[in-house]
């Protein structure tokens, strides 16, 4: 079981020192991932727990709360994925002013040191941290001597020489390059969440939906998209999704909506994680419901073509 904290400051929570990584890690890609294989490699062979430091709210979206952020993952997927990559405890410091305002040198003691008793600090060559982002490389290791840590920096990972990023992988879905981001994730792209009860307007159109709230983040995808869904025992399920607010309802808040091809269940209260295949159309306002469902049928059609055509690619396993 991973441990998750939030507190910044507090009692010293592993007496016995921590081996640890900081970053935003936000939809924990591939470059993510080698700089958490190397973290957790170290902390088995010194015997200290592997710790992941993270913000939520990210730092970014505090600044800039007038324009929502777009998110590649939520609090929880961050959570999930860091645990199968074997990190024992997660920290999403509470991101607010006093931590906003924190100078850098009082975060490496009072945070570093003294909450979390850091003996390695895992890092990439670009880490700013305190206020005004003054914190960098040089100021760790400047401190590491009088502290009894050590500093290590992971140089960039890039593929195609194109340097592996969350800015990149949002690009790219918001392009619907969907096979560019799976290769710069290390899996498709994927929002889950638990099924929540709708108004239940598909059921009646002669389409049931599994409906996803999305609480409040912003992803950066939106239309109507050929999926496949796994969980409630379903692996790879295949189905046809609409992420949006569903204007020809006057709808308002962002929902995922999926539909599971030939599916009868009760997913009520499951835990699904959605991937998404390819991008079918955006989402339109109808003039009616009957032109809603003659697009719907066409929007089914088409996802069940995009599905055979993309058949499913060989995961690693972690």
């Amino acid at each position: 079981m991973t441990q998750v904290f939030r507190d910044a400051l507090g009692p010293c929570l592993f007496p016995n020192g921590s081996v640890l990584s900081i970053g935003a890690f936000d939809g924990v890609h591939l470059g993510h991932a080698a700089l958490i294989a190397c973290l957790v490699e170290t902390a088995r062979a010194r015997r200290l727990p592997p710790v992941l430091l993270s913000f939520e709210p990210l730092p970014r979206a505090y600044f800039q709360k007038a324009t929502p952020l777009v998110r590649l993952c939520s609090p929880r997927e961050k959570i999930e994925r860091a645990a199968e990559l074997g990190v024992d405890a997660v920290g999403l410091l509470r991101f607010n002013k006093a931590l906003a305002d924190m100078p850098a040198e009082r975060f490496i003691e009072d945070v570093l040191i003294a909450r979390l008793n850091a003996r390695e600090i895992w890092i990439g060559p670009d880490f700013r941290f305190g206020h005004g982002r003054r914190g960098d490389v040089g100021m760790l290791e400047r401190f590491a001597g009088t502290h009894g840590y050590t500093v290590k920096v992971l140089p960039v990972c890039e593929i195609n020489q194109e340097r592996v990023s969350s800015t990149r992988i949002r690009s790219a879905l918001l392009a619907s390059r969907f096979e560019e981001a799976e290769t710069l994730l290390g899996r498709p792209y994927s929002i889950s969440g638990r099924v929540i009860r709708g108004q239940q307007l598909g059921r009646t159109l002669g389409y049931p939906t599994a409906n996803l709230s999305l609480h409040g983040r912003v992803p950066p995808v939106h239309g109507i998209y050929a999926v496949r869904v796994t969980g409630a025992g379903m692996r790879d399920y295949p189905s046809v999704a609409s992420i949006g607010n569903r204007p020809t309802v006057n709808g308002k808040e962002l929902l995922l909506e999926v539909h599971l091809f030939d599916f009868n269940g009760d997913l009520y209260g499951q835990r699904l994680t959605v991937d998404f295949v390819a991008k079918i159309r955006d989402e339109v306002r109808f003039a009616s419901l009957d032109d809603l469902v003659e697009r719907m049928h066409i929007d089914a059609r088409d996802a069940r073509a995009l599905l055979q055509s993309h058949p499913v690619r060989n995961r690693p396993s972690l």
